[in-house]
């Protein structure tokens, strides 16, 4: 029996082959994430793609920035400014397009940008990452 794309994609047998982001829809910081902190395979296959998060933005490092970090949870206070604040763990910096503005930090927000991996140090903010979201939008979900 001959199988053709069209019966294949049909029945669902296809979904292995698709690339990540055509079944994806928006992901959650801890996708990005296996346990001990190493990146999940659904991080790796997706470098590069265009990707909708969801999460919370936390406080900013500085004023008038196109850049902020998303978290899982809400963080009332800069988790990287305060001494004795425990360093969240699943979290993403994001580059906008243009500067900032903030959403309170309780409010759930959607970015969407380009998947970038590799070590990379903010020219301005000195902010270290190896994953980051590049030529992002946001808006409140």
């Amino acid at each position: 029996m001959l199988i053709r794309r069209r019966t294949l994609l049909a029945s669902g047998l296809a979904m292995p082959f698709l690339p990540v982001a055509a079944h994806a829809g928006t992901l959650k910081l801890r996708e990005l994430y296996e346990k001990g902190g190493a990146f999940s395979d659904l991080a790796l296959d997706s470098e590069g793609q265009r990707l909708t998060m969801e999460g919370f933005m936390a406080p900013p490092l500085i004023a008038e920035a196109s850049f902020f970090v998303l978290t899982k949870m809400p963080m009332a206070t800069c988790p990287f400014c305060e001494p004795g604040i425990e360093w969240p763990d699943t979290i993403l910096p994001v580059y906008t397009r243009r500067t900032v503005e903030v959403i309170p930090f309780n409010v759930p927000i959607l970015t969407r940008g380009v998947l970038e991996m590799g070590e990379y140090t903010d020219p301005d903010t000195g902010f270290w990452s190896v994953i980051r979201l590049r030529d992002a939008s946001f808006e409140r979900a």
